[in-house]
């Protein structure tokens, strides 16, 4: 199969997998900005991946890793 056709079929998957959400990687509290922090409230910030971020990357790399050992045997 082509090369071209290979990462055009990763990168639709990747697409189609664009309004399934997010992955969430790591919650961080901190202590609340200003007067609120003196007083000891705390804030939480989410970190977040895109899921079709993931499966792109995923997906390219595995090819990626794909062609360097076809190279390699060569």
């Amino acid at each position: 199969m082509d090369d071209a056709k290979i990462v055009t079929g990763i990168v639709t998957t990747a697409a189609s997998t664009a309004g399934a959400g997010s992955i969430t990687v790591a919650t961080l509290t901190s202590s609340a900005p200003g007067l609120l922090g003196v007083i000891g409230l705390t804030t939480t910030t989410t970190v977040a991946l895109p899921v079709a971020g993931i499966v792109a990357s995923a997906g390219l790399v595995t090819y990626g890793v794909v062609k360097v050992l076809k190279w390699f045997n060569d």
